[in-house]
């Protein structure tokens, strides 16, 4: 039974898992890199939650020491954008107990599977038990400092661990503290579920201009994903899920996959719109676009989502032409390089794998 939680990562996420643990009973340690994100915490005794619940959690144990944060933890659970993972798992290294276990919440595309390969080129040599959601467990935004709006759970979440072995365990084990996630196959089937690598950066890309000029003063989902926001986000979904049918991995649409999370309507989903999809997301519908493009829509959803992405595509020999072509244009528009930063095979320690050792090496870990 998991009963006290470390808590890594003091964003939307990290304020909103923290303050809906405490409520319900569990043992919970923030964790953030800055003392500034904990300092409005401290102030007023806790954290105020708006939405699924309204008042103030009073809550107090923070604290910039990850050693402190984890020591004894049950669960460490990373609630950080997936180009953090690195630099955690460096971290947790020489912290880290095999019979704790390691949540990635969420772990988009590749999550677990990088956070292994780090820890591991970072000097751990002992067992790891990490299970991953592929994406957040809230739908949720901070509104002000130490204040944090959940809109919803996130519904019929998709989870997945690594070793596979461990799978239907810890799955038992998360069950009690997210009810909504559902067991799926594999990390890989998590990894090519990344709905928000599918629409963030055609949403970004192509409102580049607007995003620009106005700092973001739009509505993201409800205005910015036009229909020909909508049709190149398509491409994108149809190449996902060839490189999905071709490893054997179950998958669905993104539109099918929106419903399921209660992010739309069913009129919606079958209108067969991405563009009306986004438009009647109730839970999205307030929320504005990023002030730039520097922003994890596109260093996570691009560099740890759309690369991934193409890397698996190489693997099994299936083109990704809109993928790459929105990697190439993330790549000039922030002069990054995303081939190079962003989440590759070897990265994820598949580097060596042929797609009849892929799924073996998934269940086994060795």
């Amino acid at each position: 039974m998991i009963k006290t939680i470390a808590v890594l990562g003091a964003g939307h996420g990290g304020h909103a898992a923290a303050a809906d643990l405490v409520r319900r009973g569990f043992d919970v340690r923030l964790h953030a890199r800055s003392e500034k994100s904990l300092v409005a915490i401290r102030d007023q005794g806790g954290i105020v939650m708006r939405g699924i619940y309204d008042g103030l959690v009073p809550f107090t144990r923070t604290t910039t020491d990850i050693a402190e944060a984890v020591n004894g933890a049950d669960l460490i659970m990373l609630v950080v954008p997936s180009v953090a993972h690195e630099t955690y798992a460096r971290l947790l290294a020489p912290l880290l107990r095999p019979e704790q276990i390691l949540f990635l919440n969420p772990g988009h595309t590749g999550g677990g599977l990088h956070m292994v390969q780090a820890l591991r080129e970072a000097g751990y040599t002992a067992p790891v038990q990490t299970c991953e959601t592929v994406t957040l467990t809230y739908i949720c935004r901070m509104e002000e400092p130490a204040a944090v709006n959940v809109f919803s759970y996130t519904k019929n979440l998709a989870f997945a661990a690594f070793p596979g072995r461990h799978a239907a365990r810890l799955f038992e084990l998360m069950k009690p503290l997210f009810p909504e996630i559902a067991l799926a196959s594999s990390v890989l089937e998590t990894a090519l579920s990344n709905i928000n690598a599918i629409f963030h950066p055609p949403g970004m890309l192509m409102n580049a201009g607007w995003i620009e000029a106005t700092d973001g003063d739009f509505l993201f989902y409800k205005e910015g994903i036009t229909e020909s926001v909508g049709r190149v986000t398509a491409g994108v979904d149809a190449e996902r899920m060839a490189i999905a049918q071709a490893l054997g991995v179950p998958t669905t649409r993104f539109l099918d996959t929106f419903l399921r999370a209660g992010l739309t309507t069913i009129a919606a989903v079958k209108s067969g719109s991405i563009s009306r999809a986004c438009r009647e997301s109730v839970p999205n519908q307030t929320i504005k676009s990023p002030p730039s493009l520097d922003h994890r829509y596109v260093h996570e959803d691009v560099g740890c989502g759309l690369v991934p992405f193409s890397e698996l595509g190489r693997l099994v020999g299936i083109a990704t032409p809109t993928i790459d072509a929105l990697i190439v244009l993330a790549s000039l528009s922030l002069n990054i390089d995303f081939r190079k930063t962003g989440l590759s095979l070897e990265k994820m320690g598949l580097a060596d794998k042929t797609p009849a050792q892929l799924l073996n090496f998934l269940e086994s870990g060795a």
